[in-house]
């Protein structure tokens, strides 16, 4: 995605024609199969799944866990309330522990521990069902190593673990999911997600959309001021459209300095708003950098599932729709929105 400040001839013709120079563009982005593919910049160590330490909750300096095997954040870890407190598993904004996944109900089941220390899952009228071991159960008893099934999709593990094994896993899943530089979530999170958010919203005609943002003339500032520096823009550009973003968006970066907003439940004019919010927030944006101040600004393309039709109505569509309307920004002279 990155443009060189200096075309060189063939490029210069090349962009009097639209048509070839899309077309040339786009033979080279991968499909979305080739997106998991991460670049050594954005790879991240896989996930991590803590072991039980004993079956018995009342020891000292243990904790009650799930961890997801199965299904969208695999090797996401939650942890389970104490107390008699209840943790609602389900894919509502109000679950403890919240699952991104269609088959899940919005309260699907809640675990609460009971008086001798021990914990029961309940289910709470899902429409899938939750199963413990394979058995559908409306109230079990848990032993850790049970897996619980949230539905088709989703399975969880249930277990006992040292206190200190659950940081050092939680930390494990966040490095698994997260790129180093930014902390945006990783390519591969992010395809995940795409391919689950996009069926939910076809089978419940929701609205889903994505904005691919691309830093303009970042070349420049490694050119100019040093990789360093170019790290501090990258640093701090996704630090500010993460404070922009709201909890149920999805901000990831695509490599290099290419990042992705998966939006959900705003409509297409909308999301135009926002992505302009976003352009202007980072072209007022000052970043310090030893003795200089940089600044930089952002091209971006915006796209709803809403606008696919016919034999496009898939997740590779929405992005490819996003990213032609992110070249259309960037060949009308860059830091400005489009889209339909």
């Amino acid at each position: 995605m990155t443009e060189s400040d200096s075309l060189s001839k063939t490029q210069k013709l090349a962009v009097l024609n639209p048509e070839h120079e899309s077309s040339a563009r786009h033979s080279t982005r991968p499909s979305l199969a080739g997106w998991e593919d991460e670049e050594a910049s954005t790879r991240t160590t896989d996930a991590a799944i803590a072991v039980a330490v004993s079956s018995s909750p009342g020891l000292r300096g243990t904790r009650a866990v799930l961890t997801v095997v199965s299904g969208p954040t695999l090797g996401r870890m939650f942890s389970v309330a104490e107390g008699g407190a209840e943790t609602v598993i389900g894919r509502g904004k109000e679950a403890q522990v919240r699952l991104d996944d269609a088959g899940a109900s919005r309260a699907h089941a809640r675990l609460i521990q009971v008086p001798d220390g021990g914990y029961v899952i309940e289910d709470l009228g899902s429409t899938n069902g939750t199963f413990v071991d394979g058995e559908r159960i409306e109230r079990a008893e848990l032993a850790s190593g049970h897996r619980i099934h949230i539905g088709p999709n989703v399975i969880v593990s249930f277990a006992i673990v040292a206190a200190q094994a659950e940081h050092v896993a939680q930390q494990l899943y966040e490095s698994s999911v997260r790129d180093p530089l930014t902390r945006a979530y990783n390519r591969r999170y992010l395809v995940e997600r795409l391919g689950s958010e996009f069926a939910y919203s076809r089978r419940h005609r929701s609205h889903l959309s994505l904005i691919i943002l691309d830093l303009d003339h970042f070349k420049r500032i490694n050119d100019t001021h040093g990789h360093l520096a170019g790290d501090e823009v990258l640093r701090g550009v996704a630090a500010l459209v993460q404070r922009l973003v709201r909890a149920e968006d999805v901000f990831a970066r695509f490599g290099g300095e290419e990042f992705v907003l998966l939006v959900r439940g705003i409509e297409h004019v909308n999301v135009g708003r926002f992505a302009e919010r976003v352009r202007s927030s980072v072209e007022r944006l000052d970043m310090a950098y030893e003795a200089a101040t940089l600044r930089v600004t952002v091209s971006l393309g915006f796209a709803s599932a809403s606008e696919l039709t016919g034999d496009h109505l898939d997740a590779e569509s929405l992005l490819r729709l996003a990213d032609e309307r992110l070249y259309e920004a960037k060949t009308a002279g860059r830091n400005r929105v489009c889209g339909a």
